[in-house]
């Protein structure tokens, strides 16, 4: 028994020395995965400190970069001023012969009406195979009827190109004459203006000189460029006011810093002092610069002696008003300016001391100086020429704007005077055209609005030139007209004037205004003939555009315009393309110049159209200002050609004739199709109300 026992016992001895074992073995094993797996996590604890310190270290050095850069801007700003003088006595000369034009023009190239149209290859129209002798004839019939076919369209075609070819050529000769002529009258005046110049015609002198001025490229961005002179011919003596910089052109700030702590950039002030003195020297080397371009562009002898008055606008701190305070003036002759070395000279000391002038010791605090002599005082005309502080039109007094309105019509040669302001029946300005034919009366209205002008303004005003028996009504807003406006006022006696169209004819006339922070002119664009359809706004720089060329048979003046819709409403007024709205906002739909053999086109980007937009209408109205008693009775043989952008012809596609008594019709439109791909559904639908009529039905607001 003993024995037997003593044999269990060991048995169960060795098992649980078994099973500690392995429960010191699992032990160890789960200490090694935490020990594992704290390493891996210090490890990674390491990574991120280590990134967070290096990202830190990059966000510090970007930040300090930064602030060199803007410190490096400041200092750069800082060295033009100290060199201007310098620099601008470098810059070349302006002369009279700087505004003459070369005579050549673009030269004659047709594009694509330049290459003969291939003829077919009767090599390459083989019979199909037969076994039998009557199909191997029929075979050989049908390939030549095929050559036939393609021989006698390719002939066609050719004499169409050939056609389009002269005719487009001829119209290059008219535009390439006309062009020729503009230049040459150009250079004729150029060459007028050299001589009043010699003879010492006052206005010429000023008007050049100013220009002088104008067209110098000394000028840092930013300076003001504004003149009003006057010349004694007896002395030849250009006394001029020019317009100087204020303080703010010299930096406030002298670098900047990062200040890593708070993680904020801080401006290192310009010491007051030397702040003060470097404005003081860009005045004294902004007289001299002037001076220099003015006697450096006298090639004629029309300047003995220069009187300049420097000016500074803004607000005067006594009066809180603003104004413009004279803080330099000088009187000097050539021979003492030539002898002059302008890039040496101390500019302070050269105008005080040299040329004796007078400088404000305190410009930067609009201590004024005398003027040495005035424009007004020369007793000549005094001519104001400049772009410097132009009047807002937009927060313009509305009197002074009624009298601006006025002083356009009276500088367009129109006798003009403002109305009272009770009583006047909604007229703002009358004026008087003493043309004896094709003058009259003229009432004027004046909308200084922001918004589009609704069409019943238009309405009021035709209303109130008929109770007035006045000849002509002419509505001028700062703002714009919808195409309703237009569409109402098109045939009567109206003139609508736009705000962008407002301050390209007052700068026109020499007035000034813009619109809010600045209206620049839009330049008449060269006439170059060329039978690539004319670029319009952007719609997607990658889209495909097509070109539709309306051409018919008829005498009569017509519209043609077009319509962006979806059913049977326009997308709104600007999806209406016109006269008046040239293009779509996004420039997917644009009216461009006809191509040879067309009469009108329209450019369209099909994929480019808002996807809002199922259908593209196309319509043609009589112009009733050229044709007002005309219909579309002799509307016939009407088609749209189809071409792709570089102006190939894709298709011809055949509109309805016009009917007598109608004055407006739609053409067809091209309908978007559920996989995407566009057709074309022939209209056919006319009025007898005109363009009006026919885009009121198409949701535009006539009235």
């Amino acid at each position: 028994m003993g024995r037997r026992s003593g044999g269990l016992i060991g048995v169960w001895a060795e098992q649980q020395r078994v099973a500690q074992r392995q429960r010191e073995g699992q032990h160890q094993a789960v200490l090694r995965q935490q020990r594992d797996a704290e390493r891996v996590q210090r490890a990674y604890e390491r990574d991120v400190a280590r990134m967070q310190r290096e990202q830190k270290a990059a966000y510090r050095q970007q930040r300090e970069a930064d602030a060199l850069r803007r410190t490096q801007e400041l200092d750069a700003r800082v060295q033009v001023l100290e060199g201007l003088l310098a620099a601008g006595c470098r810059a070349p000369a302006f002369s009279v012969d700087t505004l003459r034009r070369a005579e050549s023009i673009e030269p004659f190239s047709p594009g694509p009406l330049g290459e003969p149209v291939p003829m077919p290859d009767q090599r390459f129209y083989r019979p199909e195979a037969s076994w039998t002798v009557s199909g191997r004839a029929q075979a050989e019939r049908d390939a030549r009827a095929r050559f036939e076919r393609d021989w006698y369209a390719a002939q066609a075609a050719e004499a169409r190109r050939v056609e389009q070819l002269a005719a487009y050529r001829r119209a290059y000769d008219e535009w390439a004459a006309a062009r020729l002529d503009e230049i040459r009258a150009h250079n004729r005046g150029v060459a007028g203006t050299e001589v009043a110049l010699g003879g010492g015609d006052a206005e010429t002198v000023v008007e050049f000189f100013s220009a002088v001025l104008f067209a110098s490229t000394a000028w840092p961005e930013g300076f003001p460029r504004e003149v009003s002179a006057a010349y004694e011919r007896g002395r030849r003596r250009l006394v001029l006011d020019w317009d100087l910089p204020g303080y703010e052109v010299v930096p406030e700030a002298k670098g900047v810093k990062y200040l890593f702590s708070t993680d904020q950039e801080k401006d290192v002030p310009r010491p007051v002092t030397q702040r003060r003195a470097l404005y003081r020297d860009v005045l004294a080397q902004s007289v001299l610069l002037a001076l220099h371009e003015l006697f450096r562009a006298d090639r004629s002898g029309a300047l003995e002696a220069v009187t300049l008055n420097g000016y500074v606008g803004g607000v005067d701190p006594a009066t809180g008003l603003a104004g413009r305070v004279c803080v330099a003036s000088v009187a000097v002759g050539r021979d003492v300016f030539e002898r002059l070395n302008l890039e040496f000279v101390g500019a302070v000391e050269c105008v005080t001391g040299a040329l004796g002038g007078r400088l404000s010791a305190k410009p930067d605090e609009r201590v004024a100086v005398a003027p040495l002599w005035t424009p007004e005082q020369v007793g000549a005309e005094v001519v104001v020429q400049g772009d410097g502080d132009e009047p807002d039109l937009l927060a313009m007094d509305p009197i002074a704007f009624e009298g601006l309105v006025a002083q356009l019509f009276r500088a367009r040669g129109l006798q003009a005077v403002t109305t009272q302001r009770s009583n006047d029946g909604g007229v703002d300005v009358e004026a008087l055209d003493p043309d004896p034919i094709s003058g009259g009366s003229i009432l004027v209205q004046v909308k200084r609005y922001r918004n589009t002008v609704p069409p019943s303004a238009v309405r009021d005003l035709f209303g109130t030139v008929q109770s007035a028996g006045a000849n002509k009504g002419v509505l001028v807003t700062t703002s714009g007209f919808g195409p309703g406006s237009y569409t109402f006022a098109n045939g009567k006696p109206l003139t609508l004037i736009s705000g962008v169209e407002l301050v390209d004819l007052l700068h026109q006339h020499g007035l000034r205004g813009r619109l809010g922070a600045g209206t620049t002119p839009a330049s008449p664009a060269s006439p170059v003939a060329s039978a690539a359809p004319v670029a319009a706004p952007t719609a997607e720089a990658d889209a495909d555009f097509n070109l539709l060329g309306m051409d018919w048979s008829g005498s009569a003046a017509l519209d043609v315009c077009a319509l962006v819709c979806s059913g049977q409403r326009v997308l709104g007024d600007e999806w209406f393309v016109f006269f008046n709205n040239p293009a779509t906002p996004d420039g997917s739909v644009a009216m461009v110049a006809a191509p040879p053999g067309d009469r009108a086109a329209v450019r369209v980007g099909f994929d480019a159209l808002p996807a809002s937009a199922d259908r593209l209408v196309l319509v043609a109205a009589v112009d009733p200002e050229v044709n007002p008693d005309a219909d579309l009775g002799g509307f016939t043989d009407a088609g749209i050609r189809l071409r792709d952008d570089s102006g190939a012809e894709l298709d011809r596609l055949v509109v309805s004739d016009g009917r007598p008594g109608e004055t407006a019709l739609v053409l067809g439109s091209f309908r978007r199709r559920s996989g995407g791909d566009w057709d074309f559904v022939l209209g056919g639908k006319g009025y007898r109300g005109g363009l009006e009529e026919l885009v009121g039905d198409f949701g535009i607001d006539v009235e």
